[in-house]
């Protein structure tokens, strides 16, 4: 097995040469601060996908296509891709989409793929997104679903990042989803936002938010913070989006308590993107 070091949301690897890819034009372009942006593009009628799944996009580069993985951030049901970035300075393909403006054209593989997605997971309670920096990608698009909380008592969505300038999307989450005219009632009623901030002080309805995701699960104050019992294999359920050392940490708590993760042949009590951590 190789390890590579990624981010689920978006795949620390380029990719050259010839893919399966279809032409999509940039319909909006939202910088969330100095490091992380989001950008929507037109959609094909024939792309369908699940909740969840990733997709390679990029753009010619010297008249080949430089690629790369980024996880679906709008639902299956939407007119339109989303999709949520860092920027590195230097990267293939960042350094050149962090500019990108309204109207430009963009490569997007026609098949989108993936494990990261609620049906490998057994029946459960509730359901734990545990997502760092543009690991919430994939759980935006989650927490869209209508029928994910027809299955779970609760959904919690739990952010962390370094500074409070990253909490993406959560005026979305929490003013704009509940709102929903088809499921926001049951949105209001089931669905828990917790962010939490490792690098500066950070206060979130009263309450203090900080400290890293690992720390709140393992010593119980996850659970304890959003009103429900100690995590457990029976009830609870878990998707998993981050980085490599983070989504190693978490697999071995979870796994310490008696979890089991899916894989391609059975459904288990929590998941990753497989595809992005092993070769």
């Amino acid at each position: 097995m190789i390890i590579i070091l990624v981010y689920c949301a978006i795949l620390e690897v380029s990719f050259l040469g010839g893919r399966n890819t279809t032409t999509v034009k940039v319909n909006a372009v939202h910088h969330w601060n100095d490091t992380l942006f989001s950008f929507k593009t037109t959609r094909k009628p024939s792309m369908t996908f699940e909740n969840g799944q990733f997709v390679m996009i990029g753009l010619q580069v010297n008249d080949r296509p430089l690629l790369r993985a980024y996880s679906i951030a709008s639902p299956n049901y939407a007119d339109e891709l989303e999709f949520f970035s860092i920027k590195v300075p230097d990267g293939a393909l960042t350094s050149r989409l962090q500019h990108l403006k309204v109207g430009d054209e963009l490569l997007v593989t026609s098949k989108p793929t993936g494990t990261l997605v609620p049906g490998q997971l057994l029946n459960g309670k509730h359901l734990y997104l545990l997502s760092t920096g543009t690991g919430l990608a994939p759980f935006m698009s989650v927490i869209q679903d209508p029928f994910i909380y027809d299955q779970y008592d609760r959904v919690i969505v739990v952010h962390g990042t370094r500074w409070i300038s990253e909490l993406a999307y959560q005026s979305f989450i929490c003013d704009e989803l509940p709102k929903n005219e088809y499921f926001g009632d049951i949105v209001a009623k089931k669905l828990v936002y917790y962010p939490t901030v490792t690098r500066e002080a950070y206060m979130f309805r009263d309450r203090k938010h900080v400290g890293r995701i690992t720390q709140l699960l393992s010593s119980g104050l996850l659970a304890r913070n959003v009103g429900l019992p100690p995590i457990n294999p029976e009830d609870d359920r878990f998707m998993l989006c981050g980085n490599d050392a983070m989504l190693k940490d978490l697999m071995k708590i979870l796994d310490d308590r008696g979890f089991k993760k899916a894989n391609s042949r059975n459904q288990g009590h929590y998941v990753i993107e497989q595809a992005f951590i092993e070769k």
